[in-house]
């Protein structure tokens, strides 16, 4: 999902000495990963009020006016500190939406929704369900995955996170770590657990269909 790590290290190295060509390369180029992060997380009730394309120049400006900052600590991978001011600004809005409707904003994704964000979901569904749950035919392939979007959608915040950061935006354990404020094997347990639920919630609605179908 991220660019490519060594370009966006020789950007950085050319946007420390001042260069407002490579500033401007080094956002550009995030731009997209920006947004398909965004339209995946932003609270579908505030995106009925905010358009993802305007959270993602908020982002790029305020990244823009903190670079230095970022490249004198550098302590954090540029893609993971981007990701880090995307989700503030996030919590931030869903914050002051609540208020402004005086009642708490219940987290939404219809299924159709979360189609619409990329086919990586999908792709996540073939790494994740067990190869015996996956029906030869299409109709079935195509209701096997609107189960595990279902799923998905219905795990507790903290494990769907965890999944969406491994296997969407393909971050690596040690970067989920450091996302997140953990140590590695806490971290891998985690992501191990998330799975295990998934799975389990994927399983019991395979289960709760068959003992349906048999009673039909």
């Amino acid at each position: 999902m991220w660019p490519n790590s060594e370009e966006t290290q020789q950007l950085l190295r050319e946007a420390g000495t001042g260069d407002q060509q490579a500033i401007n390369a080094l956002l550009e180029k995030h731009r997209n990963s920006l947004r398909q992060l965004i339209q995946l997380r932003l609270d579908r009730a505030v995106s009925r009020r905010v358009d993802a394309s305007d959270v993602v120049q908020d982002v790029l400006l305020e990244a823009s006016n903190r670079l230095g900052q970022f490249i004198e600590d550098g302590r954090m991978p540029f893609h993971l500190w981007l990701r880090q001011l995307a989700k503030d600004r996030m919590i931030d809005m869903h914050r002051r939406h609540r208020g402004a409707q005086r009642r708490s904003v219940d987290r939404e994704r219809s299924l159709e929704a979360s189609r619409q964000v990329d086919d990586s979901l999908r792709g996540m569904m073939v790494q994740l369900v067990d190869p015996e749950l996956t029906p030869a035919a299409a109709s079935l392939r195509r209701e096997l995955e609107d189960r595990f979007l279902a799923a998905l959608d219905q795990l507790p915040e903290d494990d769907r996170d965890i999944l969406l950061m491994r296997h969407y935006e393909q971050l690596g354990n040690s970067e989920v770590a450091q996302a997140l404020g953990l140590s590695e094997p806490a971290a891998g347990m985690r992501h191990l657990r998330a799975l295990r639920r998934l799975r389990s919630m994927l399983a019991t609605d395979e289960a709760g269909e068959a003992d349906f179908t048999d009673q039909a």
